[in-house]
């Protein structure tokens, strides 16, 4: 079978920058939007450190075949400084995970997580409006969930991390915004929410601990992941004894993979995805 991915000289370049990098599957998804477009481009994997970070970004904005990248665990926070411009969403949020590198290395960048969560909640005929969520984590991924959730007209949301003062700090980024949404700080405790998300990193690693006390999950909960390897994680193996619904994180990435590639291949149109 011919090879439609051919790189050559004129291919352009896209990148997406974690750490670990072992578990994404963003690359294998946009290049097969590549390749079904008939598009010379081509998406690979850089494996970039904390302490790294700032030296590769400044290292990518010389590169004049990328055209920008997409940022994932743990960089999503650290990546606003060092963008140029942000949109108003990736502001807000405090977070962004795909960066446009427009033709003079400037950097803007936005943030895909909510929209893509939200719009695979919906694909899976799942919608949040009304409902009381659970929010396990308070990173990138999980202040654009929130911002979503909350834009989408969500009841209630609580919000649980280990570290209490960075749950506290979503609650005070949300509460002038969406005003009518009950906002709270919560324990391991998941019980009495319709929906439950895990948005923090635990789950990649087999070693990993639980994001939550599974053991008071009920069978008339939605439980949901972002994680997309493993597809079963074991928060959703524990919930699916508990006789939950479970949602897998792959929806997330595919609805999300459209949006990030008119972000990253474009100068003129900005995507720019606001939530007041």
């Amino acid at each position: 079978m011919e090879n439609k991915n051919k790189i050559s000289g004129t291919t352009r370049v896209y990148a997406i920058i974690a750490d670990p990098i072992h578990h994404v599957q963003t690359p294998g998804a946009m290049n097969r939007l590549f390749t079904e477009r008939g598009d010379d481009r081509v998406m690979v994997p850089f494996h970039v450190s904390t302490e790294s970070l700032q030296s590769v970004v400044v290292g990518l904005r010389g590169i004049q075949s990328l055209d920008g990248f997409i940022v994932t665990v743990p960089h999503k926070s650290a990546i606003v400084e060092l963008c140029d411009s942000v949109s108003d969403a990736a502001r807000l949020v405090g977070a962004v995970n795909v960066v446009r590198r427009n033709e003079d290395g400037s950097l803007h960048g936005d943030i895909l997580d909510g929209a893509g969560f939200l719009a695979g909640l919906r694909q899976r005929d799942v919608e949040p409006s009304g409902m009381s969520v659970y929010l396990a984590g308070a990173g990138g991924a999980a202040k654009a969930i929130a911002f979503a959730l909350a834009a989408a007209g969500v009841r209630k949301i609580t919000i649980f991390n280990r570290t209490t003062c960075k749950a506290e700090a979503l609650i005070q980024r949300l509460t002038p915004v969406f005003p009518a949404v009950e906002l709270c700080v919560g324990s391991d405790d998941p019980s009495g929410h319709d929906l439950v998300v895990n948005s923090t990193s635990l789950g990649l690693s087999v070693d990993d601990i639980l994001p939550l006390n599974v053991a008071l999950l009920t069978s008339s909960q939605i439980v949901a992941e972002i994680i997309m390897k493993p597809a079963i994680t074991p928060l959703l193996a524990a919930a699916t004894e508990k006789g939950c619904r479970v949602l897998d994180g792959m929806p997330m990435l595919l609805c999300q993979i459209e949006l990030m590639a008119a972000a990253m291949a474009t100068n003129k149109n900005e995507q720019n995805h606001e939530y007041i």
